[in-house]
């Protein structure tokens, strides 16, 4: 007995002396600010923020606080990279492709056309470069990233008329979000970037033809059917669109290891649960917004192949005139293409024996 209780003492006092167990309750109290590019009202996508703030709350003892601001309450939504870069704010949580404006290789990291689904973009993360090698772009704005979400595969958006081929495609003036733009652009669509709280309207007064955002759980919420009521899908531009939490370089610098810790737990947990919450969510949204009038349309096979063919063409210009898109952008390919050739036997398989065969 007493040389268990020697070692038990022991082992409580290297405990101690190594800082673990107590550490985090020695810190000092530490306060952020994260700027978000979402409204309120989107509770999914905007909620993530939430859910990573209160699981770094928890795992710190609420020494560390991190309050969470809508997009446009400390500065517009598509803003955030600069508030993190100069120390405005100390992170933020937003979809990278916002911001192909500054470099195309911020689309990479959250998604671009015909890319990585939700489940081979994390593996591309997490168990791929992914992760190190945006970590290496975003260094250059003063960021380090962290996961942050995934939607999974979006729709295509809503359409006040419907498109019944890619000739339906020409001047249309439509909302979408990053890398896309530029490929409807050579499609004959007019592309606009607007943020989530702005569709409605743009819809209902005509300045838009139609607007993509994410699918049936949020899209119930800003009512968009309701103006534009031909629901097309799948939205070819976004097969797993990862948001991430930017965090200035100098702040995170400045956290203890424990807090820092708690961060990265946070996030890969706000990461899984955004997901989650759409997949459980979406189908009861979908269910609604059919019984509401909205028209399922499937995207046409031209519009799809034609897109295929100008992603792949900006693909190629891009690998000749942006350095930092080619060393991101190839590592990418060799996965996807991986990915793609595995998913064929698995999960796309399982998944249309389900879909169309399993009742019949």
């Amino acid at each position: 007995m007493k040389r268990r209780s020697f070692v038990g003492q022991a082992g409580i006092a290297g405990v101690l002396a190594a800082g673990v167990a107590p550490a985090v309750h020695a810190q000092q109290a530490i306060r952020w600010r994260l700027a978000s590019s979402f409204p309120k009202q989107l509770d999914t996508i905007f909620g993530a923020a939430d859910v990573f703030t209160k699981k770094v709350s928890e795992i710190t003892s609420g020494k560390f606080q991190i309050s969470v601001h809508a997009g446009g309450e400390l500065m517009p939504p598509f803003a955030v990279v600069d508030g993190v870069q100069n120390a405005s704010v100390e992170m933020a949580h937003t979809a990278p492709y916002y911001f192909v404006g500054k470099d195309e290789t911020f689309a990479i990291g959250s998604a671009i056309p015909f890319g990585l689904n939700s489940r081979q973009m994390s593996a591309w993360m997490y168990e791929g470069n992914g992760l190190k090698l945006m970590r290496e772009f975003y260094a250059k704005y003063n960021i380090v990233n962290f996961p942050g979400g995934n939607t999974g595969a979006q729709m295509g958006g809503w359409f006040r008329k419907p498109i019944k081929s890619l000739a339906d495609m020409k001047g249309l003036k439509m909302r979408i979000g990053g890398f896309a733009g530029r490929v409807i652009e050579r499609l004959g669509s007019i592309p606009q970037n607007l943020p989530g709280g702005e569709l409605y309207q743009a819809l209902e007064k005509g300045q838009l033809d139609a607007a993509e955002w994410v699918g049936p759980y949020d899209d119930l919420k800003l009512g968009l059917y309701k103006v534009a009521p031909f629901y097309h899908y799948p939205g070819w531009w976004e097969g797993g669109p990862q948001l991430d939490f930017f965090i200035n370089q100098k702040a995170w610098d400045s956290l203890p290891a424990e807090y820092k810790a708690a961060v990265e737990a946070a996030a890969s947990h706000a990461h899984v649960m955004m997901q989650a919450r759409y997949d459980a969510r979406n189908p009861a949204a979908l269910k609604q917004l059919v019984a509401a009038n909205a028209k399922l349309t499937v995207m046409p096979k031209d519009v799809m192949k034609a897109a295929y063919k100008e992603s792949m063409a900006i693909y190629s210009e891009l690998n000749g005139k942006n350095p930092n898109w080619k060393k991101v952008y190839d590592d990418y390919r060799k996965f996807l293409s991986d990915e793609v050739s595995w998913f064929r036997f698995t999960e796309a398989t399982f998944d249309r024996f389900m879909q169309y065969d399993a009742e019949k």
